[in-house]
């Protein structure tokens, strides 16, 4: 199975999937490359220390989408990598209809709470400051509503009296960074269908 990651930030969730390939632990899946909308991000270093092919792409002026003319580019660069699987690990951008259907049934996505609880940004920091008592982490297909695809898997974390913020955004992640790979396993080896 080819995987293409994308993501904006720190890259720790794509380590963990690079990490996991090495050690043979994905079922023969392979990374063909690495995207990101932010130049210097680290996940793009991440990925040249672990010799995968690594690219900054332009996503335009806008904000949280990428602009016309740079999705045909990011579509384009991502068609060439033929991949079975997209992988948005820390990936900050919407992706609109034109993207979701070229890519239809092949993109998921990690998110830091347990869906349909705290969709969109900050999450970890909602979670915790609404005082529930177990909070966690998602993987699912990506679709035109944000955070509103089909749960192919969650972990759970639970909080504790004592916990402060900086702890529980640590336990999320470390839970993520379990739960991701295993996904990319199963959907690699069939455990987990593709949705059709």
């Amino acid at each position: 199975m080819r995987i293409v990651i994308l993501g904006s930030g720190k890259g720790t969730n794509a380590v963990a999937i690079m990490k996991a390939a090495v050690e043979q632990q994905l079922a023969g899946t392979e990374i063909v490359a690495v995207f990101s909308d932010i130049e210097n991000a680290m996940i793009l270093k991440h990925a040249e220390s672990f010799n995968i092919s690594s690219r900054y792409l332009n996503p335009g002026n806008q904000k949280t989408v990428l602009s016309a003319n740079e999705e045909e580019t990011w579509i384009n660069s991502i068609l060439e990598m033929n991949p079975d699987l997209i992988v948005l690990a820390g990936f900050m951008r919407i992706l609109k209809p034109k993207f979701l259907s070229i890519f239809k049934n092949k993109i998921i996505n990690l998110h830091p709470s347990l869906l349909p609880s705290f969709p969109g940004l900050n999450s970890i920091e909602k979670a915790f400051n609404k005082k529930v008592k177990i909070t966690g982490c998602t993987v699912h297909w990506v679709n035109e509503e944000i955070d509103g695809g089909e749960i192919i898997a969650q972990a759970p974390v639970r909080i504790m009296n004592g916990d402060v913020l900086k702890l529980v955004k640590q336990k999320v992640h470390a839970a993520e960074h379990m739960l991701l790979p295993w996904v990319i396993r199963d959907l690699a080896t069939g455990v987990i269908p593709f949705v059709e």
